[in-house]
């Protein structure tokens, strides 16, 4: 396991998350024997790996268990994770690499691995792994995201392990956190760069985490990695409108309980799951007072964005033409 060495990091989200940082001496960092097994280990694609010798030695890396059929936070712990390679760009499979492992590869073969990429349209850099289970267990526990099966639903808790193993620096956050920070994190922090593009605003990928109102932290937190709300569907559907459409009790169990609604053949809910690409929406923990502010979010974006549309209508019969009528200059 990894040594718990704790260093406090000045500024930013960090010092309000508290994630774990180790400094590893360099002697011990190049080391696989001592730090990093070398765990055999199948790719999506059937090809046989070393974990240090192929995967971690001399890169910059992150780190996350996982397994397909999982319910609660593998999907959003993948979902989030695409989208802190989208924001990183093409560095991702340059300079840094990501590696997802599966705890139940009994299940999770490479074909089911490679399927479940498609899905979530995970890009190039990012491997998908698999194994033998008792191997897959000890290399866990060696990185230090190993807890027993019993620690909830899951099975594990979603973490993520970022580090560069050339310099010896190596942070555990969650694996759901926002974004951007774990991009800005892995991107600037682990190897000094400055190369993340800036990211627009507005952008869906950006779940702006910090200083929000209840409803919009809480949509950040547990839906915007598959969902928007007026820019169109993702990895789920937009959610424009959809207070509208489906009955409140409806939503409230589509958000806690989806597989339940899957189980008793709901016809929604069952279109929904073929209509995008057989994701299962994983069960969010929320509770009531979380629910009222998150459908109360959706129903204030879906009047602003009503108000806006209805603003653009106006505009364009009082300029139907669409003629400049700036003057000359």
């Amino acid at each position: 396991m990894l040594p718990k060495i704790w260093v406090r990091l000045i500024g930013g989200s960090a010092l309000l998350i508290g994630i774990l940082v180790v400094f590893l001496p360099s002697h011990v960092a190049a080391d696989g024997s001592k730090m990093f097994p070398n765990t055999e280990l199948i790719t999506q694609d059937g090809k046989t790996v070393h974990f240090y010798d192929d995967l971690i030695k001399g890169r910059i890396v992150a780190i996350d268990l996982m397994y397909t059929s999982c319910q609660y936070a593998c999907p959003l712990e993948t979902a989030r994770m695409a989208q802190v390679q989208k924001i990183l760009g093409d560095r991702v499979g340059k300079d840094i690499f990501f590696y997802s492992i599966s705890i139940d590869p009994e299940h999770d073969t490479p074909e089911v691995l490679k399927e479940y990429m498609e899905k979530f349209h995970v890009g190039p850099g990012w491997t998908f792994l698999t194994g033998k289970k008792e191997e897959i267990t000890y290399l866990s526990k060696r990185l230090g995201l190993y807890y027993n099966p019993s620690v909830n639903k899951d099975g594990h808790v979603a973490y993520l392990l970022i580090g560069n193993e050339e310099t010896g620096q190596w942070l555990r956050n969650s694996a759901v956190d926002n974004p951007s920070f774990q991009a800005r994190m892995i991107g600037d922090f682990l190897d000094n760069y400055k190369h993340l593009k800036p990211v627009e605003q507005n952008s869906s990928v950006d779940s702006g985490a910090f200083h929000l109102n209840q409803g919009q932290y809480i949509f950040g937190r547990d839906c915007i990695a598959c969902h928007t709300i007026g820019h169109g569907d993702g990895i789920g559907p937009d959610l424009l409108g959809v207070t509208r459409l489906r009955d409140r009790d409806w939503i409230a169990r589509m958000i806690r309980t989806p597989n339940q609604l899957l189980n008793e053949k709901d016809p929604i809910a069952i279109a929904l799951l073929k209509k995008y690409n057989n994701v299962q929406m994983p069960n969010v923990a929320v509770t009531n007072e979380e629910l009222g502010y998150l459908i109360a979010y959706i129903e204030e974006r879906t009047t602003a964005h009503d108000k806006e549309a209805s603003g653009d209508a106006k505009a364009a019969a009082t300029n139907p033409g669409g003629s400049n009528t700036q003057p000359k200059q």
